[in-house]
């Protein structure tokens, strides 16, 4: 990336700190009753202040027209070419809950669904089992399947239906396709080596798949199979206090987005159930770290659930307890999202995201509220994701003049 070849010499260490707000799935369409968006329906006075504040404009994660998952949604966001830097779901999924990964190790993320006996995907969630369900199945499991073909197979409980998958052993590669069709009411779709190497790990998968079927046939959960997404390895790339100079952190309740922060190093902080937790983190850690990574899950989750009104209702929730940053001193702020989730559509979406940057050295446009169509007047125009951290970085006075 461009960005690379000039940063290393203009960039330096302050004690400003930059502040990144991902409002995971934000962006929205309208209601067909309505024709409002979540945002443009949720009562959102601090983050409409903040818009008039501050420069506005809209987001593009990966190119246009392109659903990006949470993973490249992310890592643009952090200012990789989402593109260039591939990092699996099943990595993060894996870091996210403190499970070590070798460098040969494959990892998998793993969805607890219920599947009918004929194969098909009756619920790709299994109902959003509760986590101590999860906790249940897992440790059936890990007393049932142990190893497959040589191949060390571990399971480990995430959160609701997700868990992480681990295999150790030799002669694995991560290019396999996944086994969900991604919609219910549709069979398992088959496990197969997309290269000549992946092919041990393709076996593995397909009596990994039919063990755990016939492990949880008999017991009384909704869960009755697994959907393994995210096929993956350790990627191998330069972190943020390199790349950047920065003491960063990441505040989040979910797993995953603490797994992409662990990838690019940032230090994690632990025991965030709830928005207002997040926030009491942010204040009480605020003097150690420079860079601060604030994450909010629920609005991509009820997005997903088509839930309209769940969505506007953690927009408010969330609006409330972010009025506290006012209290704290950012050289430069960013609220934004890492993708799309409209209610309408019941999953991640291409649309574009509105962005806020807020500072003493931003120029406040005629944006008067966040949301889509009144950030699209923005004066930072439309943007790509992985811009918005070297704008920060600007903002923060942390870049010095480039050339003579």
């Amino acid at each position: 990336m461009e960005y690379d070849k000039i940063l290393p010499d203009i960039i330096k260490a302050t004690d400003s700190k930059i502040l990144l707000v991902v409002l995971d799935g934000v962006g929205g369409l309208p209601n067909i009753e309505t024709g409002k968006t979540e945002l443009e329906t949720a009562h959102i006075p601090f983050l409409d202040e903040m818009a008039e504040g501050s420069s506005c404009g809209l987001t593009i994660p990966v190119l246009s027209g392109i659903t990006p998952g949470s993973g490249p949604g992310h890592i643009a966001l952090f200012g990789y070419d989402p593109i260039e830097t591939q990092i699996g779901r099943g990595v993060l999924e894996c870091l996210g809950i403190g499970v070590p990964l070798g460098r040969d190790d494959i990892a998998i993320r793993g969805n607890f669904a219920t599947i009918s006996p004929d194969r098909i995907v009756l619920d790709r969630r299994a109902g959003r089992i509760a986590t101590e369900e999860n906790q249940k199945i897992v440790s059936l499991l890990s007393e049932k399947i142990k190893e497959i073909a040589g191949v060390n197979v571990s399971i480990y409980t995430v959160k609701e239906h997700r868990c992480a998958i681990v295999l150790k052993g030799k002669g694995l590669h991560p290019s396999v396709s996944e086994n969900d069709p991604q919609k219910e009411g549709q069979p398992l779709k088959p496990i197969k080596a997309l290269d000549s190497q992946s092919e041990k790990t393709a076996e593995v998968l397909r009596k990994l798949e039919s063990q755990v079927m016939e492990a949880l046939k008999d017991v009384d959960t909704k869960a009755k199979g697994l959907l393994f997404r995210g096929i993956s390895k350790l990627p191998d790339i330069k972190g943020f206090s390199e790349k950047y100079k920065l003491h960063s952190a990441c505040i989040a309740t979910y797993p995953m987005y603490k797994g992409v922060a662990k990838v690019v190093g940032m230090d994690i902080i632990e025991g965030c159930d709830t928005i207002e937790s997040e926030i009491g983190a942010l204040q009480e850690i605020y003097n150690r770290y420079d860079f601060f990574f604030l994450h909010i899950k629920k609005t991509d989750s009820y997005g997903e659930d088509g839930n309209f009104d769940a969505k506007v209702k953690i927009l408010e929730e969330a609006d409330t307890y972010l009025r506290n940053i006012k209290k704290m001193k950012f050289g430069a702020i960013a609220i934004t999202g890492d993708h799309s989730t409209p209610s309408l559509m019941r999953s991640h979406s291409w649309h574009p995201l509105p962005l806020l940057i807020n500072s003493p050295y931003a120029i406040p446009d005629d944006v008067k509220r966040f949301t889509e169509r009144e950030c699209a007047k923005g004066i930072l125009g439309r943007i790509h994701s992985k811009e918005i951290m070297y704008l920060l970085l600007a903002y923060a006075l942390k870049l010095d003049k480039f050339g003579a």
